[in-house]
C-alpha cells in the first residue's frame, strides 16, 4: 500500500489508536502542535492546508478554523460532530463528514447493556459477591424487570431505531420524541421530552449532541421521569443537565441511571462514584475492534474521496464550490 506524504492534510487532536494506525498506512501528514510551536507551525503551513482530519476531542473550534484560511473540509472519525464548530464551518463553506451507520448496532448494544445493568443491578451484584457480602449478608437486593417496560427514546434516528428494535425482544412498549413526528412509525410519539419522560419507565437519550440539544434533558424532564424512572444516556453528556441529574440521584428523585457519556469527559462527578444505582461507562458506546476499524475506514474513504473527486462520502455539511 502506497503511503501518500502531503502537507495539504492536517491531523487535529488525539486519535483513537485504530484510526491512527489505519491513517498512517495510507497518509503521512503533520499534526497540529500545541503552544508556541502551534503558532510557528501555522505561520509556515496554514495556507497550504485543505483538509483537517480529527477524531473527537478537542475537536475543531472556530479559532482553529479561522487560523486555516484555505481549509475546504473537515473529516471526522465519529458519528457525533459536536466538537466541531459547525456554524463557523458553514459560514466559510467548509464541508464536514462523519461516520454514521457503521456504529449504530454497537452503540445500540451498549444502550441495551446499560439498561440491563442499571435496572437489574448486575454490576452492583458482581461487586457484592467480590466483597464477600453474599456469604456475610445474604440475599442481594432485588432489581427491576426489563421485560414489558415502557421505554422512551429521545432521538429516534439510526441508533435510536436500533435500540427500539432490540427492546421489542423484551416486549417493551416504545415511545419516542423527535423534533418532527416520523411518518408511518410504529411507535407512540410524545410531543415533548417532558411528556415522553412522564409516560415511561426508562428514558434513553440517543439524540445528536449540538447547540440545539444542549441540556435538552433538563430538570423539568428529569423530574417528569420521577423517582421510579431510570435515565440511560449513550448520546452526549451535553444533552443532559448533569448538575440536576446528580442532585436528583442523590436525593432519590430518580430510581437510577446508566451513563456512557458525561459533560466534561473524562471527568465524572464524584457524587456518582458512590451510588450503586448508577452504572458508569468510560464512553465505550462504539468501542469494539470491528466497529472502530469500520469507522476508521469510512473516515479514510471520505478523505480519499475528497482528495480524488472533491466529494465527501458521508457529508454532514457539503463543501461550497
Amino acid at each position: 500500500m502506497t503511503v501518500h506524504k502531503t502537507n495539504a492534510v492536517l491531523r487535529v487532536g488525539k486519535f483513537e489508536p485504530t484510526f491512527a494506525d489505519e491513517l498512517a498506512l495510507r497518509y503521512d501528514v503533520p499534526s497540529l502542535p500545541d503552544g508556541a510551536e502551534r503558532t510557528r507551525f501555522l505561520a509556515e503551513h496554514a495556507a497550504g492546508i485543505r483538509v483537517v482530519v480529527t477524531s473527537g476531542q478537542p475537536g475543531v473550534d472556530a479559532g482553529t478554523i479561522a487560523a486555516l484560511p484555505n481549509v475546504e473540509v473537515i473529516v471526522n472519525n465519529g458519528a457525533g460532530v459536536d466538537a466541531i464548530d459547525l456554524e463557523a464551518a458553514k459560514r466559510r463553506g467548509i464541508g464536514v463528514s462523519n461516520t454514521p451507520d457503521v456504529l449504530s448496532d454497537t452503540v445500540a448494544d451498549t444502550a441495551l447493556g446499560l439498561i440491563l445493568m442499571t435496572l437489574r443491578r448486575f454490576g452492583a451484584a458482581d461487586r457484592y459477591v467480590r466483597a464477600g457480602r453474599w456469604a456475610r449478608d445474604g440475599q442481594f437486593p432485588y432489581g427491576r424487570d426489563v421485560s414489558g417496560l415502557q421505554v422512551g427514546i429521545l432521538g429516534l434516528g439510526r441508533i435510536g431505531s436500533a435500540i427500539a428494535t432490540r427492546l421489542l425482544g423484551f416486549d417493551c412498549a416504545i415511545a419516542y420524541h423527535n423534533r418532527h413526528r416520523i411518518d408511518d412509525c410504529p411507535y407512540r410519539y410524545a410531543e415533548s421530552p417532558a411528556r415522553l419522560a412522564q409516560s415511561v419507565d426508562v428514558l434513553v437519550v440517543a439524540t445528536t449532541g449540538d447547540h440545539r440539544t444542549r441540556k435538552l434533558v433538563d430538570r423539568t424532564v428529569l423530574e417528569a421521569l420521577g423517582p421510579e424512572g431510570y435515565l440511560v444516556n449513550i448520546a452526549r453528556g451535553s444533552v443532559v443537565d448533569q448538575e440536576a441529574l446528580v442532585e436528583l440521584l442523590m436525593r432519590g428523585g430518580l430510581a437510577g441511571a446508566g451513563l456512557d457519556v458525561f459533560a466534561d469527559e473524562p471527568h465524572v462527578p464524584a457524587e456518582l462514584l458512590s451510588l450503586d444505582n448508577v452504572v458508569l461507562f468510560p464512553h465505550i458506546g462504539s468501542a469494539t475492534a470491528r466497529t472502530r476499524r469500520a469507522m476508521a475506514l469510512l473516515a479514510i474513504r471520505n478523505l480519499d474521496s475528497y482528495l480524488e473527486t472533491g466529494e465527501l462520502v458521508t457529508p454532514v455539511l457539503r463543501p461550497r464550490r
